[in-house]
């Protein structure tokens, strides 16, 4: 009966592995890189690439409606997009921008800053 449980168990895990499941659990360390808090809002920011091109995006979400944001993007040390936002009736603000791939390592970066304050907050992704 021991010997059947623990075959049973194996070959769970093994399936489990199989189908990619197992890898669900790897998610949240890479999407933390990308997650952050500043101001008291949530901010997301992600680059992906898509063909020859990266699409860009920022997502600042329970923001107060309302309230301005300062987004700047950087690719390779230069500055792409630098805009304030205002957030809408749900605290949000979006921002996307597609960039060209360049040759070597691709840096990304995104700074936001909530207008009236001092303090900025910081992301960098890099892209082969």
């Amino acid at each position: 009966m021991f010997t059947l449980r623990t075959s049973a168990a194996a070959l769970g895990a093994t399936a489990l592995l199989a189908t990619g499941l197992g890898t669900l659990a790897l998610a949240p360390a890479h999407a933390a890189d990308r997650e952050f808090r500043c101001a008291g809002a949530d901010v997301e920011f992600d680059v992906e690439k898509e063909g020859g091109r990266f699409e860009v995006g920022v997502d600042i979400d329970r923001a107060k409606p309302g309230s301005k944001w300062r987004v700047v993007l950087r690719h390779d040390g230069k500055v792409f997009y630098n805009k304030v936002r205002r957030a809408d009736r749900e605290g949000d603000v979006e921002v996307e921008r597609t960039r060209r791939n360049t040759a070597g390592k691709d840096v990304f970066k995104v700074t936001v800053k909530k207008v009236g304050t001092k303090k900025s907050c910081s992301r960098t992704i890099t892209r082969r």
